[in-house]
This record gives structure tokens, C-alpha cells and sequence, in this order.
């Protein structure tokens, strides 16, 4: 890639950022008719709950456009499970308590079926885990009276199930495993960076609440074996060998095959108070920025020399700006935000691939799978400034789900973003995650009445858009205590001087909240299961870091050091420009330059599909 090319690319749509703010502002969503968008995204999730419901359950998924159902990933009512958490925070309570109990009785994972170990976690695995939470729990407003563990124990059993993947010299586990049978003999050795980077949060919270540490130590340990293989520039690739912990694909980005890898790094911190993920996630957030980044956009680069290899927009890099936002590093993902919703201002959805040397559409990947990414960043950006603009961005976002992607009976693909076509499939994802991020950005607006934004415990929200909640019986369990509220061991030594320094702390903060918590939810603590409290009291525990009570603010380190040749490598991603460089759309009158005489040096391989 020549490095004028990139530089020509990057200062031409500079003009265009001023055009798109302006317009963005000048016609801004009314309370009035935030209101109005969130009841409209409300009806989006019934139409196409209902259409799954009464057309494709309990098979996984639905086929919107000739209504009816398939099974798409272990034959197990994917979609209704995917969608609880969701039903749980529309207030739903008859369909949420109707769906558990259907669950309860008629669900089994004892099926010879090979099922892939990432998308069975991050969907099945943690949509149980969440609806266990918030229909056991009181203080949700959502608790199920004939709720009994259901969900947890199966839970725990399809975890125990899952556990032979991790049986490899690396930690990594395999992609895919039999549920009856375990891994089986033929079963491939190469898996992605993200299929085995992202099971922390899911498998973490098992282990919380059962009690049983092996489910976090092997996705720990896959953690682990997948950093250890990490570059000397502490990039990683995209697809690895588990046994020898050789890098097939060297190809280094934050977008497909790596994306959430990063996500679960701070996430799992942010969950579980664990340093070393916050440690690994500041070491690799910090590579990511000085050799991916090339203001406002992300490219791929090898993992080896930071050379670029493939100067391309995928569709899930977009969940980049939203995770930026957790780490408290807000400026960058305004201006990426801005590019990347340019795109979809170009052709109504985002598509798989655009290529950023060609300004097109990457061939083989014009479809929009209906992913909530951009989505996703576009909440928490607005969450974080209160900005009006991202609530125009919803509203475009909503207009375009509902004319170019609504079906009969439910919401289909969109199979080439430049024709829109529509393509007779729908992900679970879409229920789990697109439609919840939309319900929370306008719900937001209009003054927010949900148990994300009011309810007793901050949540993290998983990869897939479940709701993991920041309660004592799973966070910082290895500190043995929380905040105000929380159950310490008593047979720590060192909570036996710290009592006096509950009352000293809630007289210093005057407050009815510790670190998100409302104190009038303690006494519901008693509801957990009797085994986990035995022998815990209430109190503080030293040791807690500011970061570990309220959160992280990521704080930028000096430049990492650089030879030579890697200072030659870098030179594309020195030149940072401080405008919102966005694309413009298909009815903007701008010529793109003729990159035609550089096409030649510009060719890459088509990236694999993401996990």
C-alpha cells in the first residue's frame, strides 16, 4: 500500500466532516419524538419476536420473508432464549416468566450435535445466565415467583459440556465441540482470535455462581495463551493453531476475527475487578491505537511489522467506538463514529466490507446481517455526551431497518447494501442486541424508566447485549469484598479494623448510592442461595483501587519505542488529522480521486468470515 495513496485518501473527505456535522444538528429529534421512536423500536422487536414465535419456534431462528424457521446452530430455541433479557427490560413480565418456564421444562443439551464453542457461549451460555439473574433476583422488578435455578442448572450443564474444547497445550480452546460427545478427533486446530478470546464474562459468571472456579480458569488461561503469542509490536493475528500456538492468518485489526477479543479484555475487568485483564487490555488497547489507527479509521495491519495490509472498513469494527467510551477515551470514537456512520449514510446499511483505496464496497461483502454495532457505539456515545446528533443517527438507523429490511414476519438480511436486497434470514442477534441498543438510546432521551439506567446494579453488557449485573456474589470476588453492602469473609484478617470505615465513607459521601448501588436494595442480598453466604458479613476490605469501586478512566501511555524499520512501517499512521474524515453519500456532489493506476498495488485476500 503506497503511502501517498492513504494520505490522499484520508485529507480528500476532510471538507466532507463539516457538510455532515451541519447537517446532522440542523434537524434534531424532539422529546416528543424520541418517545415516539422508542415505541416504534418496541413494536420492530414484537413484530419480529411474534413472527419467530409463531412461525419458526422453537427452532433457532426465523425465516422472516417466507415465515417460517430453521436450525442454525445446536437446534436449541436459540432466538427465545437470545431474546430474554430483552423481553425482561421492556417490562415484559408475562412473556418473560411464560419463556423461562417453557425453557425450564422442555430445554436439554444432551444432543449429539458439534455446536461452535464461541457463538454457544456468547448466545445461549450467557442468555441463560442473565434471564437467571434478573428472574431470581427481587430487586430487578422482574423476579418470577416459580422461578427454581432452572436456568442456572442449565447453564452449569452446558458449561461442564463445552469444557473439553479448552483441553489444548495453548489454553486456546477449539472451535467447535459435540455436546453429547466432546471434541471431536477430526475437529480443526485453527480457531480465531476472538472465538477464543471471548468467553470470559459468560464463563466468569458461572463460576460465581456455582461456586466452581474451573469455568474462569480455562477461559482465563485461553486469555492467556493467546497473549503469550502476541507480537514483539503486542499486536495479535487473527486465526491460531491451539496445539502449537502458530499464527495462521497474521493479519492484525479490530474488526473481524479479533473484534470482541478486545472487548472482553476490558469488560472482564470492568466485571470482575481482575487486574491483569485491565493490564492486558492497556497494553493491547495502546498497540491498537499507535499501528491500527489512522484518523477517524482502523486498518489491518501484519501483526509482525505493522506493515498495511488491507486498508478496509468492516462492519464489525464498529463496536470500536462504544468500547472506547468504557475505557473513558471519548474523543477518538466521536470522530470514528462520524466515519463510520458516513458509510451507512452512503447506502442505508453498513455492509460487511468498504474498501477504504477504492471507496467502494468490498467484493463478496455487500450484505448487512442485520448487526448492531454501530448501533451499539452510537448508545454510548450518546450516553456519555448527551450529544443530539446520535439520536438523529438512531432515527436514520430506525428508518432504514423499518424500509429496507422489514419482512411479513419479522426483519430480513439485506444482501447487497447498493440494491437492497433482502435475503430470508434472521440472526437472534437482532432481538438480543440491534433493537435493545435502539430501545436504550431513545428510552435514554425521553428520561429513562428501565433497570439498565435505574435499576440497582450497573451492568456490563456482553458481546451478545446480555445484561451481567456488578452484584456482590460476582464481583471482585478474589478482593473477598465490594462496596458498602457487600459480603466480606470472615476469616479475613484484614476486615476485622475496617468496619469503622463503612460509616466514615457514607458520611463523607452523603449519598443514597455507593458506586451505582442503591443502599435500599442491601437486604435483598438475602435472597441469594444460602451456600453462598455462608460465613460472609457485610463490610470493606482494603485493597480495593478507585478503579475497581467506580470504573475505569483509561489514561493514554507514552508512545511505545520503536526501531527502525518500525518507524518506516509506521509512517501511514503518522499522519492524525483532527477532522471527522467521513464518506460522503451517494448523493453528495463530490468525484472521488481515480485511484485506478494504484489498484494493482492494492490487492488483497478476502478476510474470513467473522465468528
Amino acid at each position: 500500500m503506497k503511502v501517498q495513496l492513504l494520505i490522499q485518501i484520508f485529507s480528500y473527505f476532510a471538507l466532507a466532516s463539516v457538510c455532515f456535522i451541519q447537517t446532522t444538528l440542523a434537524d434534531g429529534v424532539t422529546t416528543e419524538e424520541a418517545k415516539e421512536l422508542r415505541d416504534e423500536v418496541r413494536g420492530m422487536f414484537y413484530h419480529a419476536f411474534n413472527g419467530y414465535m409463531e412461525h419458526a419456534f422453537p427452532l433457532d431462528e426465523l425465516r422472516p420473508l417466507s415465515c417460517g424457521g430453521e436450525d442454525s446452530l445446536g437446534g436449541y430455541a436459540l432466538t427465545l432464549i437470545d431474546s430474554l433479557d430483552t423481553l425482561a427490560l421492556l417490562g415484559d413480565h408475562e412473556r418473560f416468566a411464560s419463556s423461562i418456564e417453557w425453557i425450564g421444562k422442555n430445554l436439554r443439551f444432551d444432543t449429539n450435535k458439534t455446536v461452535s464453542v464461541f457463538e454457544t457461549t456468547i448466545r445461549v451460555l450467557g442468555g441463560l445466565l442473565s434471564a437467571h439473574l434478573i428472574a431470581s433476583d427481587y430487586a430487578t422488578g422482574m423476579r418470577v415467583p416459580s422461578y427454581d435455578n432452572q436456568l442456572l442448572n442449565l447453564a452449569e450443564d452446558l458449561g461442564r459440556r463445552l469444557l473439553p474444547a479448552f483441553d489444548t497445550p495453548t489454553g486456546i480452546p477449539f472451535g467447535s465441540v459435540n455436546l453429547l460427545h466432546g471434541v471431536d478427533k477430526h475437529e480443526s486446530k485453527i480457531t480465531s482470535t476472538a472465538g477464543g478470546g471471548t468467553l470470559t464474562l459468560e464463563f466468569g459468571v458461572l463460576s460465581r455462581l456455582t461456586n466452581d472456579p474451573i469455568f474462569e480458569q480455562v477461559t482465563k488461561n485461553a486469555v492467556r495463551g493467546l497473549w503469550a503469542q502476541r507480537s514483539r509490536l503486542n499486536l495479535v493475528g487473527a486465526h491460531i493453531n491451539v496445539f502449537t500456538g502458530e499464527w495462521t492468518q497474521k493479519d492484525s485489526g479490530i474488526g473481524t476475527s479479533i473484534d470482541s477479543f478486545y472487548e472482553y479484555l476490558l469488560k472482564a475487568y470492568l466485571l470482575f475487578g481482575d487486574e491483569e485483564y485491565l493490564y492486558i487490555f492497556q497494553e493491547a488497547y495502546a498497540a491498537a491505537m499507535h499501528y491500527l489507527y489512522n484518523d477517524p479509521w482502523y486498518v489491518e495491519v501484519n501483526m509482525d511489522s505493522a506493515a498495511i495490509v488491507w486498508p478496509l472498513f468492516n462492519s464489525l469494527q464498529a463496536f470500536w467506538p462504544g468500547l472506547q467510551v468504557l475505557a473513558g477515551d471519548v474523543d477518538p470514537a466521536i470522530r470514528t463514529h462520524a466515519a463510520f456512520f458516513s458509510v451507512w449514510r452512503r447506502y442505508g446499511f453498513t455492509p460487511e466490507g468498504f474498501n477504504l483505496a477504492t471507496l467502494s464496497v468490498q467484493h463478496g461483502q455487500k450484505s448487512y446481517p442485520l448487526r448492531p454495532e454501530l448501533i451499539e457505539s452510537t448508545y454510548w456515545l450518546y450516553k456519555a455526551t448527551r450529544d443530539p446528533r446520535y439520536l438523529d443517527v438512531g432515527r436514520d438507523i430506525v428508518a432504514s431497518l423499518q424500509y429496507g429490511a422489514r419482512c411479513p414476519c419479522g426483519y430480513c438480511h439485506i444482501s447487497d447494501v447498493e440494491s437492497h436486497n433482502q435475503e430470508d434470514h434472521m440472526e437472534s442477534f437482532f432481538l438480543a442486541e440491534t433493537v435493545k441498543y435502539l430501545w436504550l438510546l431513545f428510552d435514554l432521551a425521553v428520561g429513562p424508566d428501565n433497570i439498565v439506567e435505574n435499576g440497582p446494579y450497573k451492568y456490563i453488557f456482553s458481546t451478545e447485549g446480555h445484561l451481567l449485573p456488578t452484584t456482590p456474589q460476582i464481583s471482585l470476588v478474589k478482593e473477598h469484598c465490594l462496596y458498602y453492602g457487600s459480603y466480606c469473609r470472615t476469616n479475613d484478617i484484614r476486615q476485622r479494623s475496617f468496619s469503622s470505615e463503612v460509616e466514615n465513607d457514607l458520611q463523607k459521601s452523603n449519598d443514597s448510592t455507593i458506586s451505582g448501588t442503591h443502599t435500599e436494595y442491601m437486604s435483598d442480598y438475602n435472597t441469594f442461595e444460602s451456600t453462598s453466604l455462608s460465613g460472609l458479613i457485610k463490610g470493606f476490605c482494603p485493597g480495593l483501587t478507585h478503579g475497581q469501586k467506580y470504573g475505569i478512566s483509561y489514561v493514554d501511555p507514552p508512545d511505545l519505542p520503536r526501531d527502525d524499520q518500525t518507524v518506516q512501517q509506521k509512517e501511514p499512521t503518522a499522519v492524525q488529522s483532527h477532522a471527522v474524515l467521513v464518506i460522503p453519500s451517494a448523493s453528495d456532489h463530490h468525484s472521488p480521486p481515480d485511484h485506478t493506476s494504484d489498484q494493482n498495488d492494492n490487492q488483497t485476500h478476502d478476510s474470513d468470515v467473522s465468528t
